[in-house]
């Protein structure tokens, strides 16, 4: 995990300093060139040097240990730069829309070449961002935020290269903007399932990936168990999940070789890394105190 970790952290720094020296050059030949989709694109790439920025603060919090305030450490840090992260895309994406609307009304001419140019040295940096954050986009939400950063991206610059070609070459000016239009509304439909997801984590929805049913399932069909209620499960981080259970045991607590047993199945079966029990015998005379519609 430690290597795991340090290999993200390299990976943070390589993207955030590639940005980084992209927007300054790319801000600069948009203004020059007069191009619109230039500096969308540099918009989108400052967005992304914001974005990589909060995922690698967020990777290195969530890796604090627990404090007397903080029971979980810092886990769910990760979760809000997620959220974050999927907010600013679309806020900066709905920007440039604004301005390609403008634009298209009042279309102006744009320097060919230098768009080219710039917008490919643009994609070639957006691309091998996103190849650095690739391997750790599947599993950790945080990094699929940036890896998706980096990827909409590169195709917005692909897009301007090819846009700014044609330009040089017709003189369709209102190109640019449709161009940065069509990219943008893409972008939007594409962050759908990142805010979704950021979201849901954020309001401790059950992470994708896990059968809540299936969980109460296998708890229910354990040796002992008679009832299985107040069953919660929920993201700690991008990465790890927690469960909360009541389970109705009439015989009595069944030993702690019997509930380290559940936690490992628990992991294994439906990655869930946290599991907390409490076993109750169903007396009457002495109900669970929660209220019935709380009771899961």
């Amino acid at each position: 995990m430690g290597h795991a970790h340090h290999h993200h952290d390299r990976d943070f720094g390589i993207g955030m300093a590639l940005n980084a020296a992209f927007v300054c050059a790319e801000l600069f030949f948009g203004l020059e060139s007069h191009s619109l989709a230039l500096i969308a694109d540099a918009g989108h790439n400052f967005s992304d040097v914001l974005a990589l920025a909060a995922a690698w603060g967020a990777s290195v919090l969530s890796r604090k240990s627990p404090s007397a305030r903080f029971t979980y450490g810092l886990r769910s840090s990760s979760i809000l730069a997620g959220l974050f992260n999927a907010v600013l895309l679309l806020v900066v994406t709905g920007g440039i829309i604004w301005e390609s609307l403008g634009r298209l009304a009042h279309p102006e001419p744009v320097a060919g070449k230098t768009v080219v140019f710039v917008a490919i040295f643009g994609f070639i940096v957006n691309f091998s961002t996103a190849m650095l954050l690739h391997h750790g986009n599947k599993e950790d939400l945080n990094i699929r935020a940036a890896f998706l950063h980096m990827v909409t991206d590169a195709a917005m610059s692909l897009g301007v290269a090819i846009s700014g070609a044609i330009v040089l070459y017709t003189g369709f000016y209102m190109l640019d903007p449709l161009v940065s239009l069509a990219i943008s509304l893409a972008i939007v439909y594409g962050t759908r399932d990142l805010l979704r997801d950021s979201m849901g984590l954020a309001l401790h929805a059950v992470p994708e990936g896990i059968d809540p049913e299936a969980v109460r399932d296998y708890l229910s069909g354990l040796p002992g168990v008679m009832g299985v209620h107040d069953l919660h499960i929920w993201g700690m981080s991008t990465t790890e999940c927690a469960l909360t259970v009541h389970l109705v045991m009439p015989e009595g607590h069944p030993g702690d070789a019997f509930m380290s047993k559940i936690s490992k199945d628990l992991e294994a079966l439906f990655h869930i890394h946290h599991a907390t029990m409490q076993v109750e015998r169903g007396d009457p005379d002495h109900p669970c105190l929660l209220a019935p519609e709380h009771l899961v």
